[in-house]
């Protein structure tokens, strides 16, 4: 019998394959190669002949069309590694069936999905909801999107009444430490528009991300043995630490929602002689990144009037940009994501992405690539859940999707 996208999912959760930000390797990690390699000999089972794990462990693969009809080649994509914000192994996922309501107690751990915090939880009445048991995240971030790709393809391939273009399938590595993309092989790929399956709440699809930059401060301080040192040392850490003490919380990532970016301190380091402040900036406008980078290096020279023999040097360095900028230039893309899920049974919420996905990048380098709903919550959490139910539309939206688009080419 034909795997159903929870046969996948739970396969595909049940392989660690978390990325390492301290790894200057891609990928970061060789495990993340397991699960592509079952990937790959999934989709050549299915019938997906050119399906295969290249040498940085991307998945690459094609749905032929079967129209004769100029279709635009598109993409969907889905990473394979889960966050390094906590453990993604020996997961052991739990189904709550006909879930009645409630909070969900996960297992012995100690932690709660609680309605109250998670009230998408009061949609989900009558689904079927997967957890883990509180101590690992679940890794429906992004192993939710994989699976569904899987199962669309697996339909779109076997079922001929379904006339689509060619669709290619791009599996990525390194995702969650901002490297997901570094390799990609865009002119292998050879796709026109693309769409990552890395969204929460169904019918959600988001066309906008942060605009993301790192920021790092340099301090130079003056050292001395603390013996003798009265009115003569300047320790760097000391003005580090009253640096961050002077960020405003109100732009800050727990003082902020919606529309509104941050600053964000992620590590200090150093010695007395010298301290690095690292910090991510995030805003959807260009405008905004520059004033609070501005904002950072006034707070900074604010602090050194007071230690006057000492300095600091402010570097950024560009992450990402919002992809609206480029996928605006082809409302197409977005229109027919919309029609597919309202013909899939749902309402389409536009929303922004306070964060980034491997579109923000893909864009810029010339494959527009807006993201659409994989049904997960609480990524990056051991709180992590999602419903059957919604992995389903999210199948049901990539096959309509690819309907769409060759109905209006």
């Amino acid at each position: 019998m034909t795997d159903t996208v929870l046969d996948r999912f739970l396969r595909y959760v049940a392989i660690d394959t978390q990325s390492d930000p301290a790894s200057d390797t891609q990928p970061s990690t060789e495990k993340q190669k397991n699960l592509g390699r079952i990937l790959a000999a999934e989709l050549q089972a299915i019938g997906l002949t050119d399906a295969h794990l290249d040498e940085h462990g991307y998945v690459y693969a094609t749905v032929p069309a079967n129209t004769d009809k100029d279709v635009p080649v598109i993409c969907f994509c889905a990473h394979m590694d889960t966050a390094p914000d906590f453990s993604g192994a020996n997961v052991m996922p739990r189904i709550v069936q006909n879930y009645a309501g409630g909070d969900i107690v996960l297992g012995n751990s100690g932690r709660t999905i609680r309605v109250a915090e998670h009230p998408e939880l009061k949609n989900q009445i009558g689904n079927d909801v997967i957890t883990t048991d509180g101590t690992t995240l679940l890794g429906a971030d992004d192993k939710a999107g994989l699976a569904e790709i899987v199962t669309a393809a697996e339909i779109l391939l076997k079922d001929p009444s379904i006339k689509h273009g060619t669709i290619k399938l791009l599996f990525t590595t390194d995702e969650e430490i901002g490297r997901g993309v570094d390799k990609v092989d865009l002119e292998k790929l050879g796709a026109r528009f693309a769409y990552t399956l890395d969204g929460e709440t169904a019918g959600t699809l988001e066309d906008e991300t942060f605009s993301a930059d790192a920021l790092t401060i340099d301090i130079t301080g003056v050292a001395m043995h603390p013996g003798f040192s009265k009115d003569r040392m300047e320790n760097a850490i000391k003005i580090a630490s009253s640096i961050v003490a002077r960020l405003p919380r109100d732009v800050s990532p727990e003082g902020t929602e919606g529309r509104e970016g941050f600053v964000h301190p992620v590590g200090i380091s150093g010695s007395m002689e010298g301290a690095a402040i690292s910090l991510i900036v995030r805003d959807f406008t260009d405008a905004g990144l520059a004033e609070k980078h501005a904002m950072v290096e006034d707070i900074a020279r604010a602090v050194l009037a007071d230690f006057p023999g000492s300095s600091f040097t402010a570097t950024r360095k560009e992450q990402y940009r919002n992809m609206k900028q480029v996928v605006d230039q082809h409302p197409e893309i977005v229109a027919n994501a919309e029609e597919a899920i309202r013909r899939a049974g749902m309402t389409p919420i536009r929303k922004s992405i306070r964060g980034g996905t491997d579109g923000s990048r893909l864009s810029f380098m010339g494959l527009p690539c807006p993201n659409i709903f994989a049904g997960g919550h609480a990524f990056h959490s051991p709180l992590e859940w999602i419903s059957r139910q919604d992995m389903d539309k999210a199948v049901t939206t990539i096959v309509e999707l690819a309907k769409v688009w060759e109905e209006r080419s």
